[in-house]
């Protein structure tokens, strides 16, 4: 008889500062997201930080938010908050937003 595992979900809302504007940091971030296999969306935010929510497996959260400290090639990332909350399975895949 086949073990199974249950799948700990996850969601993280989490806050980038640094140079992650007009850097191409929301795409890399989408791509990494959907990578994982992971829900959400990033998004601009009007004082020059990147703002996202991430959702899925426990484990693929925690390796975006970790990648989040390095960003995209050409981005410097400054400081990470990372805010973790109960997930809601509101979302069907992985979005940039505005």
């Amino acid at each position: 008889m086949a073990e199974q595992f249950e799948e700990h979900l996850a969601r993280a809302h989490v806050f980038v500062s640094g140079r992650v504007q007009g850097v191409n940091f929301r795409w890399y971030t989408q791509r990494k997201a959907q990578e994982l296999g992971l829900t959400g969306w990033v998004r601009n935010l009007w004082d020059g930080r990147v703002e996202a929510v991430f959702e899925g497996e426990e484990g693929a959260v925690r390796r975006v938010v970790g990648w989040c400290h390095v960003g995209a090639p050409s981005s410097r990332v400054d400081r990470v908050e990372a805010q973790h909350e109960e997930p809601t399975g509101e979302f069907s895949r992985f979005r940039i937003t505005w």
